[in-house]
């Protein structure tokens, strides 16, 4: 898929689609990180502003969370 990410979400029978960085959120999430673990990796791997990264990055974990695609805690 180009990178991309399609996941189910099992409660409701929705695909969320999520494109080549959301989907590389994605699969960080797959071991408990934080936010600030999230962003160092993310900031290694792409040419972004650190502050605008993390906005992003925080906009992105809310919409997944909204959508019982992930649990945030702490």
């Amino acid at each position: 898929m180009g990178g991309e990410a399609a996941i189910l979400n099992l409660k409701n029978g929705i695909y969320y689609g999520l494109d080549p960085v959301g989907s590389r959120v994605w699969n960080l999430l797959q071991q408990p990180r934080s936010v600030a673990e999230i962003r160092d990796i993310l900031s290694t791997e792409y040419d972004v502003d650190v502050a605008r990264l993390e906005t992003d990055l925080r906009d992105l974990l809310t919409q997944l969370a909204d959508n019982q695609l992930v649990e945030i805690s702490g």
